[in-house]
Order: C-alpha cells, then structure tokens, then sequence
C-alpha cells in the first residue's frame, strides 16, 4: 500500500532537533564539570559587562524594563498563551493550540528541573544593579524568549502568513531572543553561557515540538 510522504517541514526539524541536541550536549557537561576555561571565560565577561553597567546607568536603567516588563518570562508566555487562545477560536487549530500548550509547559519543565539539577549560582557583587531568583543555569529569560519566539514564528509560516508580516516578525524575534538573553548578562544576573545554554535548549524544545507537530499530521493525513 503506497504511504503518503511525510510533511515537507519534517526532516528539516528532526535534522534540526538532532544537531541542536549535539549542540547542547557538551555545553550542559562543560557546565556541571565546571570546565575552568568556561568558568574563567564567564567570569571575565561577567567582570566587563558590570563594569559597563555601572558606567552607563541610563542604558542599565532602559535594560531593566526591558527584562522585567518586555520580555520577562511571564510577558512571554502570556504572548503564546493569547496565541493559543486565538487557534482554539479558529476551531480548525484546536490541535495546534494544544501543541503550543504542551511544547510550552514542557519547556518550562526542562527550564526549571535543570536549574534545580545544576544549582549554579548567580554572579555576586558589592554593588548589584540588578537581582533575580533561582538558579543560573541556563537562563530562563533566554530559554523563554527563544521557545515562544520560535513557536510562534513557525506558526506564522505554518498557517502561510505574507512576507511582509513575516519579517516584521522575524526581526521582532531576532531582537527579542538576542536581547532576553545579553540584558541578563549585562544586569550582572547570569553568566554568559546561561544565556548560551538557555538558546540553544530553547531552539532544542522548538525543533523538538515541530518535529513532533509535524509526525502527529503526517500520520492524520495516512488515516
């Protein structure tokens, strides 16, 4: 019996989930190691970057709200929440908004016992600019921003928006990603790679759920 061929965005993410995850590997063993090159590299950025900090508390000033309001993790998901809420109502997208549901609580899952697996601590300073809770490793803001901004850009190519609206999109998202990540940084509240490790897990969970997204329509169509 002829099968009919899988989804053409299939291959791509399961190829994608595969490097991602070769990726993240060795930085999550470098990490509970404590690899002293990493280590003094962190340390050194992190020395830089507060310094800057310090320097320039306008922009320091300007990075808060944009960390604590814009793109905090709850402003985040709030953002993917309405996107579900918006394919429930479509009804044809019922699945899709499941999806988005289930990818997102199973990146925050990922975020949180990896945090609490790794326990590593925060950078500490005589004169903070800036503070935050949890453990450092990996970054949830970058993790955050990269899941949510990655679901929702394939989303976006997945129901064929316009060009236009799609690059509007991906330059808001690129920002958005570079930007959670390197203000934690420069607020003296993560090492650089937390915030490596939070894009790369964060690309890793949204390759993940389209390979996923994709299998599960792949066999509907066989049905």
């Amino acid at each position: 019996m002829h099968r009919p061929p899988r989804p053409s965005g299939y291959r791509p993410a399961l190829l994608a989930t595969a490097v991602l995850a070769m990726l993240c590997a060795p930085l999550l063993i470098l990490v509970a190691v404590e690899w002293r090159p990493l280590v003094s590299l962190d340390e050194e950025i992190a020395r830089t970057s507060h310094r800057w900090a310090l320097d320039e508390r306008g922009l320091t000033h300007v990075f808060r709200v944009l960390t604590h309001w814009v793109w905090d993790p709850v402003t985040m998901r709030l953002a993917a929440g309405a996107a579900a809420v918006w394919l429930v109502w479509r009804r044809s997208a019922r699945w899709t908004a499941l999806w988005l549901v289930l990818a997102l609580a199973a990146a925050t899952g990922l975020q949180q016992g990896l945090k609490a697996l790794y326990d590593r601590p925060r950078p500490v300073w005589r004169d903070p600019v800036d503070s935050a809770h949890f453990a450092a490793f990996p970054s949830g803001h970058a993790m955050t921003a990269t899941v949510v901004c990655g679901l929702l850009l394939w989303l976006l190519h997945h129901l064929g928006a316009g060009r236009t609206l799609w690059r509007a999109a991906l330059a808001v998202a690129v920002v958005s990603v570079a930007g959670a990540g390197l203000t934690r940084v420069w607020l003296g509240v993560h090492w650089a790679s937390d915030v490596v490790g939070g894009w790369l897990l964060g690309a890793l969970v949204v390759a993940l759920a389209v390979t996923v997204h994709e299998g599960v329509r792949s066999r509907g169509s066989r049905r």
